[in-house]
Formats: structure tokens, C-alpha cells, sequence
């Protein structure tokens, strides 16, 4: 479902003893097949097959699967209820950083490199496995551990520049939608990101960040991964050259 074209425009340190609350994440280069970002929408009679997929992914160890809610199909009768204006902005910075002229739905964007359609299970793997072949997978080891005193996060080395970014999101999510084209249909979403904050840079060596347990506590009940991401110099996201989910 294309938009309309009025649209377009590691190891860390162990914790002292006695901390509670703690809850972690390590993945090494290769660990994590890749990065699965779905691009969906609740208005979208195309998109509940590739939901249902993104769900299959997410019960997958050796990927990270996020569900993106956009806001642009709002106006055809049902208000998606986990769309945001960020969630859209970032899609539209990946069609720059595709040269694309604009947006469809379902769109899965693998490893911050290549989109194809997000109810293609087929597509979907065979380009995971493709990006892993041409070295062009996730390739520098990202690990987290946090309590609730403090977010660890440590980046190994490797080529190039990065944002370290964190990505809040719920684990699942029943909605009735009694509007538009999915009128009657009941679907439960897993993965559905409601917000994402950069918290560090990295330029190719190590980097151990401390940050404030309040980080994850002020997105309560939410989980949280770690992408890092190579980002345009108008903002635009890239490659993703590493993840963990804590």
C-alpha cells in the first residue's frame, strides 16, 4: 500500500553485589542475524500479514524484530492507536537514504540497508542472509546490563561512525479496530516502538557508556534494545552495524 503522493514531501563490569532489578543483554559480531524494522499500519488492509510475521520474528533469538506504527493512512477511518509523527519521519528517512520518492506500507528494512515487502517471510530472510554472506550484517559487538541505578552499555571496535541509540518499545499490544480497512479484525502487535532517544556516538573504538538508570525507568513496562546506527548528515537513519536487546 503506497502513500499518496500528497504525502510525499562484550563484558561489562560486573554490578556490585546486592544490586537488583538487573537485566541484560550481549550480543557478539554474528550473534544477531540482523535488524528487522517493520513499517505498518492499523488502516492498512495489506499490512496484517506481514504483523503476523513480525510477530514470528520476534520469537526469534537471532533477530531483532520492531514494529514501526506511521500515522500517514490516519485519515482513512481509523486512527492507529500506536502511530506516532517519529515513527513516519524515520520511514521517510529511510526512503532518502534508499533515493526513494516515497513510502509504502508493509515495508520491512533490514539491517538499516534494504526494504522489501514486510509480508515476504521468503524476501525477508533471503536478505538477512544475503547482508550476513557480503559481510554486511551486523558486525560490531554490543552489549547492555542495567539495574535501576544505572544503564551500561559497551560498543566493541570497529570502521566508521555511529549513533548509539535506545529504542523503547511494548511486547505486545491487543487492539480492536472497529474502523477503516481493518473494520472487525482484532490483532495483537508485538514489538510496536513508542519512542527512541540517542544516548551516545562512537567512532570506531570501544566505548563503555554509564548512563542513568532513569533512561529505561521512565519507559515503564516498555522493553528496550540497543541499535548502532549509522546516521546521514541530514539525519537520515543507515546501516545499523549492531544490536542488542536488553
Amino acid at each position: 500500500m503506497t502513500a499518496p503522493a500528497a504525502l510525499l514531501a562484550f563484558a561489562l563490569p560486573v554490578l556490585a553485589a546486592g544490586s537488583v532489578l538487573a537485566i541484560s543483554g550481549s550480543a557478539g559480531a554474528g550473534e544477531l542475524k540482523g535488524v528487522v524494522e517493520l513499517f505498518t499500519s492499523q488502516g492498512c488492509s495489506s499490512c496484517p500479514p506481514a504483523d503476523e510475521e513480525l510477530a514470528r520474528l520476534a520469537e526469534q533469538d537471532d533477530v531483532l524484530a520492531l514494529s514501526y506504527h506511521v500515522d500517514y493512512w490516519n485519515y482513512l477511518g481509523w486512527a492507529d492507536t500506536l502511530s506516532s509523527k517519529a515513527n513516519t519521519e524515520r520511514q521517510y528517512g529511510y526512503a532518502r537514504t534508499f533515493d526513494r520518492n516515497g513510502v509504502y506500507t508493509p515495508q520491512a528494512v533490514i539491517n538499516g540497508q534494504a526494504h522489501v515487502n514486510g509480508a515476504d517471510a521468503s524476501a525477508i530472510s533471503s536478505m538477512l542472509d544475503r547482508l550476513s554472506a557480503e559481510g554486511a550484517g551486523l558486525t560490531v559487538e554490543v552489549s547492555a546490563i542495567a539495574n535501576e541505578d544505572e544503564l551500561r552499555i559497551f560498543v566493541g571496535a570497529g570502521n566508521g561512525k555511529a549513533d548509539i541509540v535506545a529504542v523503547y518499545f511494548d511486547d505486545a499490544t491487543t487492539v480492536a479496530i472497529d474502523r477503516g480497512e481493518n473494520t472487525g479484525r482484532t490483532i495483537t502487535y508485538r514489538h510496536s516502538v513508542r519512542d527512541m532517544e540517542t544516548v551516545g556516538m562512537w567512532n570506531g573504538q570501544e566505548v563503555n557508556l554509564k548512563l542513568p538508570g532513569s533512561v529505561i525507568s521512565a519507559h515503564p513496562g516498555r522493553r528496550c534494545a540497543i541499535l548502532l546506527q549509522e546516521v546521514g548528515k541530514d539525519g537520515s537513519p543507515g546501516r545499523i552495524l549492531g544490536a542488542v536487546e536488553i
